[in-house]
């Protein structure tokens, strides 16, 4: 089974906060400008993937010029293009779309987009605000994943209030059939909530970008029975370690076989409709 990270952010992202490049320079310990003229060539990342490991890698949109910046749907849409290996995930902001929900259909339908990503802590949003139903609904109508920021932040304007996987209730009951990602697993407050959500809802599922493998069966003690609802994201390239680090951490774990399988790429190949190239 191919290995897929399902939460890799660009390199580069335009009207970058003072603080979140600070941020980046003392994470990377090197000099961020070469970082990312480096890493904004498609063909550079594919030798990173290779390099750890990595088939397939999710790549996402990020609109919250507030916090982190941007990095534009038509960014990650053309640097995906470079290989069927990178897959599109784009973002709407409904404090800067007009309309998000018609914008999120024509990115799936035209520009071949795969999955949504949501960003309530960083631009200040409930998960489940009513304003977004109508782009829960045409997520689910057009089959596609949808990953929701919860938990905790180190940037600077966050907003710790929207993170809580509960408000993802609502959203599980509301749209049975749509596909949600609750990425960064609630941390490090609400690890309970994403596992009962997990629990409860068969169309739930606990993105661990950002999360150190090795503390998966602290965090979520039900993880060995609830395996194939957890998938593998590196949150690069903020990542604690590198990515093989944390691929050969999850096939450490005490889960079985398939367990990891579903993990490390199984569950993801299936949600974001992945085929083996």
């Amino acid at each position: 089974m191919p290995i897929v990270d399902v939460h890799v952010h660009t390199a580069y992202t335009e009207q970058t906060p003072e603080s979140f490049a600070a941020y980046m320079a003392a994470h990377i310990s090197g000099d961020l400008d070469a970082f990312v003229k480096e890493f904004r060539r498609p063909e550079r990342f594919l030798e990173l993937m290779d390099n750890n490991g990595v088939d397939y890698a999710c790549v996402l949109a990020e609109i919250v010029p507030v916090t982190s910046g941007i990095a534009t749907n038509e960014l990650v849409r053309d640097f995906c293009r470079a290989s069927p290996r990178l897959i599109p995930v784009c973002s709407v902001n409904p404090y800067i779309h007009h309309e998000p929900a018609r914008l999120l259909e024509r990115l799936v339908r035209e520009e071949g987009f795969r999955g949504l990503k949501l960003y309530p802590t960083y631009a200040s949003f409930y998960p489940n605000d009513r304003r977004l139903y109508p782009v829960y609904a045409v997520a689910e109508e057009l089959g596609i994943p949808v990953q929701v920021h919860t938990g905790s932040s180190v940037f600077r304007g966050s907003r710790l209030k929207y993170g809580d996987p509960l408000f993802l209730d609502d959203v599980a009951v509301d749209f049975p059939s749509l596909q949600i990602l609750v990425t960064h697993g609630g941390r490090p407050f609400w690890y309970d909530h994403a596992q009962a959500l997990c629990r409860l809802h068969p169309n739930v599922y606990v993105d661990i970008a950002g999360l150190p493998p090795r503390k998966l069966p602290e965090y979520f003690p039900d993880l060995p029975r609830l395996a194939h609802k957890f998938v593998f994201g590196s949150d690069w390239p903020g990542l604690p370690g590198t990515v093989a680090d944390n691929i050969a951490a999850i096939r450490a774990l005490p889960v079985s076989e398939e367990g990891k399988a579903a993990i490390l790429g199984e569950t993801a190949m299936r949600l974001f409709r992945i085929e083996p190239t």
